[in-house]
């Protein structure tokens, strides 16, 4: 729901394709992914033949690494390639440390780990009701970061916008290290905010995927035409 308000903000020739992850949403009764490999797998099946239009991906912390999964897994297939990728909130795949999350957490690490992000509502944290049926999702998440292992592969042939927030516990060095995944263009921008800066900056950020987009695709910034749209398909933001 959150990048499904993205379609009224970024340009009009953009279109927005929020990826809801299985169990989840309207995935509810599919089993949840804890193995990263295999969910960016899945995507790229379920994905591939939709792929009929220039495209870019973009995902955040945890879907930075699942974009950046799928981005490869759709080079595997055959698929088209996307224009560009966006990745946020993450390090680079070969320098993370997902250690800390191979074990089960409680719900009272789960919780406090929320607090640290400083992206849940207090209100929300305190709802016994609602935390009931988000823990095991996050839970999932969490478990998934600590499964993640990096394989070296070829560096993505197109280019690659990271976004950092400057108060975020992910610093410059390890976020500027996703250049070494591509062999076109990096990019890193650095926003105000912690590790949801997506959500206190969310202007700007669409502002400049707007612009790195209309770059790509030699378009001014501010042409509206209904015709070859580009597509940002966004994994997750967990």
């Amino acid at each position: 729901m959150f990048y499904a308000r993205w379609r009224r903000l970024l340009p009009s020739w953009i279109d927005v394709y929020p990826v809801e992850w299985p169990g989840r949403g309207a995935r509810m009764n599919e089993p949840l992914a804890t193995d990263p490999g295999a969910l960016a797998s899945q995507l790229a099946r379920e994905l591939g033949a939709q792929l009929d239009a220039p495209y870019a991906l973009f995902g955040h912390s945890l879907g930075a690494l699942i974009a950046f999964e799928l981005a490869h897994s759709l080079l595997d297939r055959g698929a088209p390639a996307p224009a560009m990728l966006f990745a946020s909130g993450a390090e680079a795949p070969a320098v993370r440390d997902g250690s800390k999350w191979r074990l089960p957490l409680s719900d009272e690490e789960l919780l406090r780990e929320l607090r640290d992000l400083q992206g849940t509502p207090d209100e929300a944290l305190l709802n016994a009701e609602l935390m009931r049926s988000a823990l095991p999702v996050l839970r999932a998440d969490f478990l998934m970061c600590g499964a993640y292992v990096y394989r070296p592969r070829h560096p993505l042939p197109y280019p690659v916008h990271v976004f950092g927030g400057v108060d975020d516990d992910t610093g410059r060095e390890s976020l500027q290290a996703w250049r070494q995944e591509t062999s076109a263009s990096f990019t890193l921008h650095m926003l105000p905010g912690h590790h949801f800066f997506i959500h206190t900056q969310q202007a700007e950020l669409i502002d400049l995927i707007g612009a790195a987009m209309a770059r790509q695709s030699g378009r001014s910034i501010g042409l509206h035409r209904s015709e070859d749209h580009e597509r940002v398909l966004r994994p997750a933001t967990h």
